[in-house]
C-alpha cells in the first residue's frame, strides 16, 4: 500500500473513532451503566446535560441471535449530533459473558449514507483495545442509598438508588425500564435523564449493510460518488 493511501486509511479511522467513544464503545466518553435487562421491542430515550448543552441518546432492543450458545440481543443506539446533519445509528450485537458485555457484531450509519457492517477487531490498532467491554450489572461498584420515588420527563418512577464507591455520581434504577433500567445518572459533569420509554422498538437503519470502506467513506465525506 502506498503510503497516501495508507494516510488516508488512518484518517478515515480517526474520523470514525469519535462516533464511536459518543455511543460508549470507546474510553473517552462514559457509557451509560446500570443493571442489564433487555426485553425485545422495548427501549429508552435519554436527555443528556453537560455544560448547558443538552443532546438526546436512544437504546432499543429489536431482538434476539443466538451466538456460540449464547443468547445475543440486538441493540440500537442513536445520538443526535449536530455536525454529522441527523442522527448517528449504530446496532450491536451484544452477548454477556460474567459481568462483562461484549460487542460482537457492529452495524454504523450515519446521516444521508448507506449503513456499514464494521469489524470490532479492525479496531484494535497497535495493540490498544479501543472497543471495550462493559459490566452488565454496575453494583459491584456501588452501594445501594434505599428505595425512592422521583419524577422524570418519562414519568414518576420507584427507584432503588445507588452510589458510585468512586464518588462519581449517583444513579436511580428501575426495573421496570429496559435495556439498563436507568431512569437518572448524575455525575460531576453530566446528568442523564429519562425521557421516555419505548415499547414498540423498530430498527431505524435503513437500506442493506455494506462492508466498511474506509476509501468510500472518504469519497462520501468529499462528495463524491461511489466507485
Amino acid at each position: 500500500m502506498k503510503m497516501r493511501q495508507m494516510l488516508i486509511l488512518l484518517g478515515c479511522f480517526a474520523m470514525a473513532l469519535p462516533l464511536a467513544a459518543q455511543m460508549g464503545f470507546g474510553s473517552q466518553v462514559p457509557t451509560l451503566s446500570g443493571i442489564w435487562r433487555p426485553v425485545v421491542g422495548s427501549g429508552s430515550i435519554y436527555e443528556i446535560t453537560r455544560e448547558g448543552k443538552k443532546t438526546s441518546m436512544d437504546f432499543v432492543v429489536l431482538g434476539k441471535e443466538d451466538l456460540a450458545g449464547k443468547t445475543g440481543y440486538w441493540v440500537e443506539m442513536s445520538v443526535s449530533d449536530m455536525r454529522q446533519g441527523g442522527d448517528v445509528l449504530i446496532k450491536v450485537l451484544e452477548t454477556v459473558d460474567g459481568n462483562s458485555i461484549i460487542y460482537s457484531k457492529w452495524v454504523m450509519q450515519m446521516p444521508g449514507q448507506q449503513p456499514m457492517e464494521m469489524d470490532p477487531n479492525m479496531m484494535n490498532m497497535g495493540g490498544r483495545r479501543t472497543i471495550q467491554t462493559q459490566s452488565a450489572d454496575f453494583r459491584d461498584k456501588a452501594e445501594s442509598v434505599g428505595s425512592e420515588t422521583i419524577t422524570v420527563p418519562a414519568g414518576t418512577f420507584t427507584c432503588q438508588h445507588y452510589r458510585m464507591k468512586d464518588g462519581s455520581g449517583d444513579a436511580w434504577i428501575s426495573d421496570k425500564v429496559s435495556p439498563w433500567g436507568l431512569v437518572k445518572m448524575q455525575e460531576n459533569e453530566r446528568t442523564t435523564v429519562l425521557a421516555k420509554v419505548i415499547t414498540d422498538a423498530k430498527d431505524r437503519i435503513t437500506g442493506t449493510p455494506t462492508k466498511f470502506d474506509p476509501m468510500q467513506m472518504m469519497r462520501n465525506r468529499m462528495g463524491q460518488p461511489a466507485q
